[in-house]
């Protein structure tokens, strides 16, 4: 085990906190509020609330930064963001992942003036120090006039503190006492290496991502990709109708909702029996499914994908997927899997920028990638059905608690489908993966998931962290 991992505890609530008084209540009014599935509204809009989240959660959580298929080459880079802080993520000389602080090390300006390419060196535009694609000062103009004796190693760019990669997932983190990444992801990691393991050759980022922004809080994305099956036959009713998914609302919410562990939700929709009609493989081709196989994945895992027709999934803090099958044209194209990935980027209280990748699995024909990015740019993109459809709501649900009147009439949301006596779904006890599992999707315990571990980081000081299985 890490060193590291010995110093996590939960957080130890009898101790003063270093959170200001108003959000420390806001955490507790969660902490209480959860046995009876209410939620604060004013955690998706005040200002004190999102500073803290920048260290507490951006500042200490692992972070989705990229997919290794973005930085294929050595001296390939992307810029991305932990919080609002911009990073540069590089495939050095040597063939290594870096994640580097795009900040020079001589006055603090921004290194990397382009979203991606490719370069062996950074050259700094204000006094020209120069950096190599893993973060080593190189020099500076008339360096020994300039700077002498001094020391580059001492000065090279900083670094994410602890940066690993998942089936290509490249993810880091800012707090060296994190404990290593599949311990953060505890039971997730099942379900990771269900989706990105299922095709023996992996999967790979089709184009670049879509970047757009939303008036609204970080968490709604989150939220939703938790398992919010149930607005699916009201807010989505127009695409039911234009045939852009196979499969009717009330058939659809059969499914599985799964706490993979503290923090980490996710639903399935899937036949209950294995014969039952319908789509297999999230919709995936017939021929693409022959290279599904139980290489990289166990047979439990590579039968649950066989009968799931919809998997959707959030890993805290903001990093979603989504596999389905989807047209963005029933009347010339039959449904086709698709497979995205995205990020909830904060930029304010009000504000996120969705960043909206693309994925195929490696094994897909060229047909296949084009098939699949069609349907998934006329569904779930910046133009997309679906994406119009569930940001218009979350404007709303951020207005609200930003406003006077959800502060001063401690107004709370409603969480409470799925808790004991409240609607149909029931508890798993013979479920192959890890995770508190329930039948059917009607249910909201995977919300209450995560904001129970929200609160539990929230309220972490420096050195403690929450445990990462139940």
């Amino acid at each position: 085990m890490n060193p590291a991992t010995e110093q996590h505890r939960a957080p130890d609530q009898t101790r003063t906190s270093s959170l200001p008084p108003k959000v420390h209540g806001l955490m507790d009014r969660i902490e209480a509020g959860l046995s009876e599935g209410r939620i604060p509204s004013s955690i998706f809009g005040d200002p004190d609330v999102y500073h803290a989240e920048l260290r507490r959660i951006f500042g200490r959580a692992w972070v989705y930064m990229a997919h290794e298929s973005e930085i294929e080459a050595n001296g390939d880079y992307v810029v991305r963001k932990i919080g609002e802080d911009s990073f540069v993520v590089t495939r050095d000389e040597k063939g290594g992942v870096n994640v580097l602080f795009d900040a020079c090390r001589h006055r603090g300006v921004q290194i990397c003036r382009a979203d991606s390419g490719n370069s062996s060196h950074f050259r700094c535009p204000y006094h020209g120090w120069t950096y190599s694609s893993d973060g080593s000062l190189v020099g500076a103009p008339l360096w020994k006039n300039a700077f002498g004796n001094m020391s580059k190693e001492r000065n090279g760019l900083a670094r994410a503190a602890q940066v690993e990669s998942f089936h290509g997932l490249v993810f880091a983190t800012l707090d060296p006492t994190a404990p290593p990444l599949r311990e953060y992801l505890g039971g997730m990691a099942w379900y990771l290496d269900l989706i990105f393991g299922l095709d023996r050759d992996g999967v790979e980022v089709l184009g670049k991502p879509q970047r757009f922004v939303v008036d609204a809080n970080w968490k709604s994305g989150a939220d939703n990709f938790s398992g919010d099956d149930y607005h699916l036959g009201t807010l989505h009713k127009s695409v039911w109708s234009i045939g852009a998914f196979p499969v009717p609302f009330s058939e659809n919410m059969m499914g599985y909702h799964i706490q993979a562990s503290p923090g980490h939700s996710l639903s399935f929709s899937m036949a209950e029996y294995a014969d039952e009609p319908g789509p297999n493989f999230f919709g995936f081709p017939d021929s693409l499914a022959e290279h599904f196989d139980s290489v990289n994945i166990s047979p439990e895992q590579l039968e649950v994908a066989r009968r799931s027709r919809v998997f959707v999934g959030n890993v805290f803090p903001n990093f979603s997927m989504l596999a389905l099958p989807m047209t963005e044209d029933g009347a010339h194209h039959a449904p086709t899997g698709i497979l995205t990935i995205r990020t909830w980027q904060p930029k304010g209280p009000n504000q996120i920028e969705i960043w909206n990748w693309f994925v195929g699995y490696k094994n897909m024909t060229p047909e296949q990638k084009d098939r699949a990015y069609r349907a998934a740019l006329g569904t779930f993109s910046l133009g997309g059905s679906f994406e119009m459809d569930d940001t218009e709501p979350w404007l709303t649900v951020t207005r609200t608690g930003s406003s006077v009147a959800s502060e001063l009439l401690d107004f709370e949301l409603n969480y409470e489908m799925g808790m004991p006596g409240i609607g149909m779904a029931t508890p798993v006890s013979d479920w192959p993966g890890p995770g508190k599992v329930f039948w059917t999707r009607y249910e909201e315990g995977v919300q209450r998931n995560l904001y129970q571990f929200y609160a539990d980081m929230m309220r972490a000081e420096p050195g403690e962290w929450p445990e990462f299985e139940f």
